[in-house]
């Protein structure tokens, strides 16, 4: 009888990780998940929630018996911190561009002895990247787009949602913040630099609460750029794009391109 590789008894932190071992088959591994999973729905009603982002059930956690943690960024350091304190392997991963995303699936996948099927899921999603791609490189005009992923203060330019809407046919307006992974520096100090920029299209995916187009399109000056003056305000709901996994890569890739090719068709 074959050994089982690999840890046996996975706690995800966040959502990525769950929605990758799902897909490659390996869920009987996840023994606890994060609060903020939907992806796939089934993951809700299986396993017990033990994390948001910035906190954990520590105890809960431990009460599981994990042989492997799994999180995400600078953001998750004093949970990392407290598990391993507890004697618990952690892996903290920090990918931020579509790359990285890529390479993740085919690492989490070679940790759990799945290297085969989770390259083969990664060459998947990136002909659909090359796809999508392609189908917007006839249009003659190109919409000007601007993602917030936070109102108050205005944050923009996450690295992959950045390249993500150059590959759904957009290009975003506030391309040198994609350089930058903190989400301090990359807060607008002058939301009017915004209208300066003068983007086609507004997307918003305020993580945790819902998009209000209103409240945009209310703000002193907005009124003047492109975006709000022909009513293109539109949200992309935070758990297809804001997690640096398939999700982000698949739907909410989709979702960009279907807006941005039912505005080029307007322009043609």
């Amino acid at each position: 009888m074959s050994r089982r590789i690999g840890p046996r008894r996975i706690v995800c932190l966040t959502e990525e990780p769950t929605e990758v071992l799902y897909a490659l088959g390996e869920d009987a591994r996840i023994v606890g998940i994060s609060g903020f999973t939907v992806r796939p729905p089934r993951a809700r009603k299986e396993k017990p929630k033990v994390s948001a982002f910035t906190s954990a059930k520590i105890d809960d956690i431990l009460a599981l018996k994990p042989d492997f943690v799994v999180g995400f960024s600078d953001i998750q350091a004093d949970i990392a911190r407290e598990l391993v304190k507890a004697g618990v392997e952690v892996w903290i991963s920090n990918h931020r561009s579509v790359d990285g995303i890529l390479d993740y699936i085919v690492r989490l996948g070679a940790l759990v002895g799945a290297h085969d099927a989770a390259r083969d899921y990664a060459q998947r999603l990136r002909a659909h990247l090359d796809d999508v791609a392609a189908r917007s490189a006839h249009w003659k005009r190109r919409p000007r787009v601007y993602f917030e992923e936070w109102d108050d203060p205005l944050i923009s330019g996450i690295e992959w949602v950045a390249q993500l809407v150059r590959v759904a046919g957009g290009d975003d307006v506030f391309p040198e913040r994609a350089a930058m992974p903190l989400a301090r520096d990359r807060i607008l100090a002058d939301p009017l630099e915004v209208v300066r920029r003068a983007p086609d299209i507004v997307l918003g995916s305020w993580c945790g609460k819902k998009f209000r187009p209103e409240r945009v399109a209310a703000r002193a000056g907005w009124d003047a750029m492109p975006a709000v003056r022909d009513g293109e305000l539109h949200e992309i709901k935070s758990p297809i794009i804001l997690q640096p996994g398939p999700a982000a890569l698949s739907d909410g890739l989709d979702a960009m391109h279907a807006l941005f090719a039912a505005w080029a068709a307007r322009h043609a």
